[in-house]
């Protein structure tokens, strides 16, 4: 699998999951289940996904804003366990909005982009592929939107299936 290829099945699979979370009472969504210093529900790790990405892709990679300056209701946040009192809508259309521009990116992805060395706007003394920086995000993805199903077991709520294995064509298995 490619780079575009793995983004197409994070694309798919977050569609099952935000349509089991659209279906679900805010209660459940802004409920403390984790006693961390940056996520207490899940609401917190849906907006903490994109952020990443969007962190990653626009202010290291790009060298741009990130695409949440441009959402007044999150602009001022601290991507801390503040996101309870939000409603999911505003968190959602965010990670589509980074969703849309992280697409558009990965439309004109070359291997001369993929191979070029960056360093974190925050932290120039560290050095990473871009490449190696576009897996991190879509493997963080993966390891929070696990987090987030077991979040929903715990609750009693069936998660959707999100395994690869689901989303491959059938010739691929």
């Amino acid at each position: 699998m490619n780079i575009p290829e793995m983004y197409d099945y994070l694309v798919r699979a977050r569609r099952e999951l935000w349509g089991v979370l659209e279906a679900l009472p805010d209660e459940v969504l802004s409920r403390p289940l984790l006693n961390g210093e940056r996520f207490h529900c899940i609401k917190d790790l849906v907006f903490h996904i994109p952020s990443v990405e969007d962190a990653w892709l626009h202010e290291d990679i790009e060298r741009n804003p990130p695409v949440w300056m441009n959402v007044p209701a999150l602009k001022d946040t601290t991507g801390g366990p503040e996101y309870a009192g939000f409603p999911l809508p505003t968190l959602l259309d965010y990670w589509k909005a980074v969703e849309a521009s992280t697409l558009a990116y990965l439309a004109a992805l070359t291997e001369t982009e993929l191979k070029r060395v960056i360093s974190p706007h925050d932290d120039p003394e560290q050095h990473y592929r871009v490449e190696g920086l576009l897996w991190h995000v879509m493997l963080h993805e993966v390891r929070h939107t696990a987090q987030i199903a077991v979040l929903l077991r715990t609750q009693g709520i069936k998660p959707p299936a999100l395994d690869l294995l689901w989303f491959l064509p059938s010739g691929l298995l």
